[in-house]
């Protein structure tokens, strides 16, 4: 019901930055929380940041620092600002959406972020 499209995903060397967005389309739920997380072949999915539709914000410790989550005034579109990246950041990343109260969780397809040395 709830449909998340991610854009920003690129090629980018070591240091430099990127911004990813995510807009979400459908049922919303006024009462959320959205998030990015990322993957690399092997591992796990990892959370990097998310954010609650009161504007909390929880970010990964690799994340600290550098990267920043922020949210529109319509609460449907999230973005990743991501600053000094590293090439340990190279992963997919993946918008999320989690309902609060409600029990409803959506996933982007993902956007592919690849950092050269």
């Amino acid at each position: 019901q709830v449909q998340l499209r991610e854009s920003g995903g690129s090629l980018v060397q070591a240091g430099g930055s990127l911004r990813l967005s995510c807009v979400a389309s459908g049922s919303i739920i006024a009462r959320n929380t959205m998030g990015w997380y990322r993957q690399v072949p092997g591992k796990q999915r990892e959370l990097v940041a998310t954010i609650t539709s009161g504007g909390l914000t929880n970010y990964a410790d690799a994340a600290l620092g550098r990267f920043t989550i922020s949210r529109s005034s319509a609460k449907n579109t999230v973005s990743l600002q991501m600053n000094s990246l590293k090439p340990e950041d190279s992963a997919v990343y993946f918008c999320r959406f989690n309902a609060i109260g409600v029990r409803y969780d959506a996933w982007g397809q993902g956007t592919r972020v690849t950092v050269s040395s």
